[in-house]
């Protein structure tokens, strides 16, 4: 049992701290839209901010509706991560994994909306005519998790 909360502390503490630190160092060291390109025509990094969700989502809402509703969401979702990682078993190790790293970029995104209303991103790719929108470690580690969370469903299922 100890090491569920271990792996979920560490896992939460690391992705937010390697979260911050980035989006701090991209805001110290770089103008917004300045961009470096890392590996031409494929990834650059992009300095740039988003007032909405992923994609932009609710980009264009009324900026008091927009922070209230996102932050509520991220806390919402925080509570249930919450109940969850007490729920499952000691043994479900990825599980436990895969919730950290959401929550972990949950509350990296938080952080940036209740300091600034927006999140920075950075992370710039695009292939030929195709551009990804930006998006930043806080994005990965949702990402990441989710994918490991499907993993898991599945399995379960299976």
């Amino acid at each position: 049992m100890k090491l569920k909360y271990a792996l979920f502390a560490g896992t939460l503490f690391a992705t937010v701290i390697i979260d911050q630190l980035l989006k701090s160092s991209i805001r110290s060291m770089m103008a917004l839209h300045d961009s470096i390109t890392v590996i031409p025509g494929f990834f650059n990094i992009t300095y740039g901010t988003n007032p909405g969700a992923a994609f932009g989502f609710l980009a264009k809402a009324p900026p008091a509706f927009r922070t209230l509703f996102l932050i509520l969401v991220s806390i919402v979702a925080i509570v249930l991560i919450l109940y969850f990682i007490v729920k499952n078993k000691a043994t479900d190790n990825l599980l436990t994994l895969s919730l950290s790293l959401i929550m972990g970029g949950a509350i990296g995104n938080l952080v940036d909306r209740v300091r600034a209303g927006e999140v920075t991103d950075f992370l710039d790719f695009s292939l030929a005519s195709y551009h990804w929108p930006a998006f930043n470690m806080a994005d990965s580690f949702i990402s990441i998790g989710a994918v490991i969370l499907i993993y898991e469903i599945f399995k379960r299922r299976g």
